[in-house]
């Protein structure tokens, strides 16, 4: 069976959580072998890397310590979990790839986007996913679901000024990526939402 790797992109809120869950039982049903991951994170040491890039005492961090921190967990995640899964044939979906790097770090952080790109290619020896799901959704709505469950971590805590930044950031850059790239409506109902990605996947893997 063919492999595929699915990537949700888009701000903090957006509910890439819940459509990851929706995508997974909907393919798993479909007879398809699923593999679930996110980032930064997937294996016992991206999360670790995790715990330090969003630890809310971190707020001293470089720019660039946190790009390289997000690309070094990239590394691992993919050499050890992407790689293998997609070498058996399953289809990956990934809750945020390099394209969050590109966005947070190149643009928002103002370390560049080819700047960053060249660390994370070689971070991911050149992988890219087959679609990318970019939820497009106001960045204060988004920012007001996800702090509203507390618990905030260290990028979700950044001024408003930030979201923005890297709301516009995605939505300029995706002309990058315009072949992967489909643009959800994340404002939408949860089940509208879902229909409109069952119908994005599902034209991927027909």
């Amino acid at each position: 069976m063919k492999s595929y790797f699915i990537t949700l992109e888009g701000p903090d809120g957006s509910g890439k959580s819940t459509m990851t869950r929706f995508l997974s039982e909907y393919l798993t049903q479909k007879g398809y072998e699923i593999v679930i991951t996110r980032e930064p994170g997937g294996t016992d040491i991206s999360e670790d890397i995790r715990k330090i890039i969003l630890d809310n005492k971190n707020t001293n961090i470089a720019y660039t310590t946190e790009a390289l921190l997000y690309a070094a967990s990239r590394a691992q995640h993919v050499h050890e979990k992407i790689l293998p899964a997609l070498n058996e044939g399953k289809i990956i979906i990934c809750d945020r790839f390099v394209l969050s790097s590109l966005v947070y770090q190149g643009i928002a952080r103002g370390l560049g986007i080819e700047e960053v790109k060249k660390i994370n290619d070689f971070a991911t020896q050149g992988l890219e996913p087959d679609l990318i799901l970019l939820f497009d959704i106001d960045p204060e709505v988004s920012l007001r679901r996800k702090t509203k469950k507390g618990n905030a971590d260290r990028l979700e805590k950044e001024d408003i000024s930030f979201h923005k930044k890297v709301y516009s950031g995605y939505m300029n850059i995706k002309d990058m990526y315009y072949e992967k790239i489909k643009i959800v409506d994340a404002s939408k109902d949860k089940h509208e939402v879902f229909n409109n990605i069952k119908e994005l996947v599902d034209n991927l893997i027909k």
